[in-house]
């Protein structure tokens, strides 16, 4: 049976994942920005992001659980249910596909389950995430940039809008934002972003 990473309060993750059989997940300009608007929705409240990109059909947020579970009216009735934090990704996750599917009238699961989750507890390993999940495109040659690609929160870094990203945080650990941009601009090794993707 496969094991399954708890998520923890408290804790780093990359949460990843694509769509079933590598079905798109995503067709137009309107999918991708329902899906963020559902995941500001359903993961705002429990979690902190650090970076993220959407591709065609998978996607990867580097976040932080948040040290205390939201206070919810049923949290009596099912404290196990509401307390658990991946119940937060599921139920973003069956909004999307109950959307999509309706949209796209299809039928069955649109993501594969159980969705990705892995433990990042080391500093050096949260930066290569962060420029790993920012390069995605690059990888999949998409675009030849970050900069270039629009669905990944890479532009935000870059821009001076009010944002829910821990952008000082991240720039924090690059030491400074002329830094941030130098680690994404220098070569990135292909076999290190292989190692952490399955596609």
């Amino acid at each position: 049976m496969q094991q399954i990473e708890p998520l923890n309060y408290g804790k780093f993750y990359h949460i990843y994942n694509r769509g079933i059989n590598s079905c798109d997940l995503f067709h137009d300009t309107a999918n991708y920005g329902y899906f963020l608007s559902l995941y500001e929705h359903h993961i705002s409240p429990i979690a902190d992001t650090y970076a993220w990109v959407l591709m065609k059909n998978h996607f990867h947020f580097l976040v932080k659980i948040k040290d205390e579970c939201p206070i919810s009216p049923d949290k009596v009735l099912n404290p196990v249910r509401v307390n658990d934090p991946s119940k937060y990704f599921s139920n973003l996750f069956n909004a999307y596909a109950q959307a999509f599917n309706k949209r796209y009238n299809r039928h069955g699961n649109l993501f594969e389950r159980p969705f990705k989750r892995k433990l990042v507890e080391d500093m050096d390993y949260l930066k290569t995430m962060v420029i790993n999940i920012h390069n995605n495109p690059v990888h999949h040659k998409f675009t030849e940039h970050a900069v270039d690609y629009p669905w990944s929160s890479y532009q935000t870094y870059i821009s001076v809008k009010s944002t829910h990203l821990q952008r000082d945080t991240v720039i924090g650990w690059f030491d400074d934002f002329e830094g941030f941009k130098l680690a994404h601009d220098n070569h990135f090794d292909i076999k290190d972003m292989e190692s952490w993707l399955w596609l």
